[in-house]
């Protein structure tokens, strides 16, 4: 990716909340509402950030409402419709009203960050997301995101291969498709 660490880093975390806090289908197995939505909101934000916080009911609750905004970017842009996942994304930046602002914490160096003047945790990770999603879409490289083309699986994914062509969630996953035309191709045989 390299779009820039900060901004790879908000991407994951867009990734990690869809997969970790939406319902759907995954590695071939349903996959439904997580039953701990703090441990699942704590996962999704430590795939962008390994050592954030751990989230407490209310926010866990409101992460996930974002994250089913979030999964409508992904599923546009992997039906090939970038019109409505720059439509949603710009109705989160409204909604958010994501801001920019740099900021220094952690021992980092300054780097932007986007957040609502709400100053929830649901409403600055919306903000993040949204604008991140948004330097994506708005780039060359917006095919790069996108949901698991493997049957059964709709996890979502950013391809950071650098050369675009990932089309599934995992390895698994990818694993699963050969295997399955590798039988289709011993049968016909």
């Amino acid at each position: 990716m390299d779009f820039n660490s900060h901004n790879d880093g908000v991407v994951l975390v867009a990734v990690g909340l869809v997969n970790a806090l939406t319902p759907g289908e995954r590695r071939g197995r349903p996959f439904p509402v997580p039953a701990d939505l703090p441990a699942a909101a704590t996962e999704g934000l430590r795939n962008g950030y390994p050592n954030h916080r751990e989230v407490g009911e209310g926010d866990a609750g409101e992460l996930a409402e974002v994250a089913e905004r979030l999964r409508v970017v992904f599923e546009a842009v992997a039906s090939g419709d970038v019109d409505t996942a720059a439509g949603q994304v710009n109705r989160l930046l409204d909604e958010s009203r994501a801001r920019p602002r740099l900021d220094r914490h952690d021992g980092e160096p300054w780097h932007l960050h986007f957040h609502g003047p709400g100053g929830t945790m649901a409403g600055d990770w919306a903000a993040s997301c949204a604008t991140g999603l948004a330097i994506v879409l708005g780039s060359e490289f917006h095919d790069r995101l996108g949901v698991c083309t493997a049957p059964h699986c709709d996890r979502v994914y950013v391809d950071v291969s650098r050369n675009g062509t990932r089309r599934f969630c995992s390895t698994p996953c990818q694993n699963r498709v050969k295997t399955a035309a590798f039988r289709a191709r011993t049968k016909t045989a």
